[in-house]
């Protein structure tokens, strides 16, 4: 274990001026940050700089170490010279304050070489972990950071289950965190192999399943903006709304992850994750609590609210597309079959429409349209509460007998923030009611933008908080609902695979399926 008796006169922390006054602020443990993958490409682009701007902002304990493990041979100095580059270069976000603590942040790092498959590479890091807390006056808590493919997940958890890397249990100190990225698993079976190959070494409440939808200031506001002002929560049931559209829309092609997405298509890789957790946060229950445990309490709660998919449901309520050749912002762009790596009579999907519906007081009556796809004109997440229209009645008289429908909606990404659609008599002698949109941005409101959504998870890994990870039956329940799906289209031979051209908002067979209920998707 950690070497004992560490010196316990911490320097005084400066004050954080962009957390001062928050209720749920604590003091930033020491600890060591150990990254497998640390040469990649997750760690070059997300980890290195949000940990930066976190050490730059004092939310990092000054003693606190990182330590990069890869397959790589790299000297410590070379290691911080190629991070140093990746992170500051000029097209890097970290500028300013960041660029002026990089010479402190740089004494942070330390590189470990070694293949993840061999037991000796975890000796001498047991090894090398001791020494830096030594060196650095650590108490022995740490953070295990798997920043690596899905592949490598079994033999780092096999190897940190050995003795001296991980305490029997959360509460005990020195403490040991682990956090590990998507895909966690690719159906229900294999994400219950990997939670018991996790909990062969970690106790669930020091695992953190990373989904970094949920690190965004606008995800998290969606609990405070219907629960903090009394005019959203009165009206947020099936009473007043009409239904639910819930967006994740990408321009981007497959990026180079050919590879990857063959397998998981969209279905695996954006339904089982960012629209699940949306939906949940979206539908939940208010919590008794503002804590980790009782709001993803609820979470689960709307999850196993969902109403079962049988193969008929299905075939009806589902949507699968994949993008061909077309424009985005004026370019010309191959489609999904002429992407590098991609098979040429590939049938994946890289675009899903789908209609739920949750089975429960709050919400019954009320349809869910949840859609994703790659090679949409846009790149937007979205959560559009969409109002029951009035009584049109008084208006008939005027010659008006429709009108748009109240929406809330909730921006993800970009421009976080959200807006409040609205009828308004439209100026003149007639009677004209026409839509007006009040809109808040975070940037506009509170002068900044808000903080990149690893620096707030990876800060809420060293305090400890798992509200914003998912929990081991959360991640389960969410397989059922793709695996129901999955299965149904397996057992009918794979249904037919609807085309759209890149730069489109999907294909039309998606615009039947909420046409069908008498609605329309919403313009982003």
């Amino acid at each position: 274990m950690p070497a004992q008796g560490a010196d316990t006169d911490s320097p005084a922390l400066e004050p954080n001026p962009l957390r001062e006054g928050s209720l749920t602020l604590q003091t930033p443990e020491p600890c060591c940050i150990v990254v497998f993958g640390a040469t990649g490409d997750l760690t070059k682009r997300k980890l290195i700089p949000a940990l930066l701007r976190l050490s730059a902002q004092k939310c990092l304990h000054p003693r606190t170490a990182i330590v990069g493990v890869s397959r790589r041979e790299l000297t410590d100095e070379a290691f911080r010279e190629e991070l140093h580059a990746a992170t500051l270069d000029e097209k890097s976000s970290a500028a300013g304050a960041e660029a002026a603590e990089w010479p402190r942040f740089a004494e942070r790092l330390r590189y470990q070489t070694g293949s993840f498959e061999d037991p000796a590479l975890f000796d001498t890091l047991a090894q090398r972990l001791q020494a830096t807390e030594r060196e650095r006056g650590l108490p022995g808590n740490r953070i295990y950071y798997l920043a690596v493919p899905p592949a490598a997940f079994e033999p780092i958890l096999r190897h940190l289950a050995r003795p001296g890397f991980v305490p029997r249990h959360h509460a005990e100190a020195p403490w040991a965190r682990v956090v590990i990225e998507k895909p966690f698993g690719h159906d229900l079976e294999s994400a219950r192999e990997l939670n018991a190959l996790v909990h062969s070494a970690f106790d669930e409440r020091q695992v953190f399943r990373i989904d970094h939808y949920l690190g965004k200031e606008s995800v998290q506001n969606i609990l405070v903006l219907r629960l903090a002002n009394g005019i959203f929560e009165p009206l947020w049931n099936n009473r007043y709304v009409d239904h639910v559209q819930i967006t994740v829309a990408e321009s981007i092609g497959v990026e180079g992850r050919a590879g990857y997405y063959e397998h998981a298509g969209v279905s695996r890789d954006i339904l089982q994750n960012h629209l699940m957790q949306l939906l949940s946060l979206t539908a939940m229950e208010p919590p008794a609590r503002f804590e980790a445990e009782s709001i993803r309490d609820e979470k689960v709660k709307a999850l196993r609210a969902l109403a079962p998919l049988g193969p008929e449901d299905v075939a009806v309520r589902t949507v699968r597309a994949q993008y061909g050749p077309g424009a985005i912002a004026g370019a010309s762009v191959p489609g999904y079959r002429e992407e590098t790596g991609v098979e040429p009579k590939s049938a994946t999907e890289t675009y899903l429409a789908l209609r739920l519906e949750l089975d429960n007081w709050r919400w019954a009556g009320v349809p869910f349209y949840l859609r994703s796809g790659k090679r949409l004109p846009k790149r937007a997440t979205e959560i559009d509460l969409v109002f029951r229209h009035p009584p049109y009645a008084l208006f008939r008289p005027a010659g008006i007998t429709s009108f748009d429908p109240n929406v809330l909606r909730l921006r993800i990404q970009p421009d976080e923030g959200c807006s409040i659609t609205f009828g308004s008599k439209t100026p003149g002698q007639a009677l004209h009611i026409d839509p007006v949109r009040m809109d808040f941005f975070y940037v506009t409101s509170f002068g900044a933008d808000p903080p990149e959504a690893y620096e707030r998870l990876l800060l809420d890994v060293n305090r400890g908080d798992t509200t914003l990870f998912a929990r081991r039956d959360e991640v389960e329940l969410a397989w059922e609902v793709v695996d129901s799906i999955t299965n149904a289209w397996g057992e009918r031979g794979e249904p037919p695979l609807a085309s759209y051209p890149a730069g489109r908002w999907g294909p039309r067979e998606a615009d039947a399926l909420i046409q069908r209920d008498g609605r329309s998707w919403l313009r982003l």
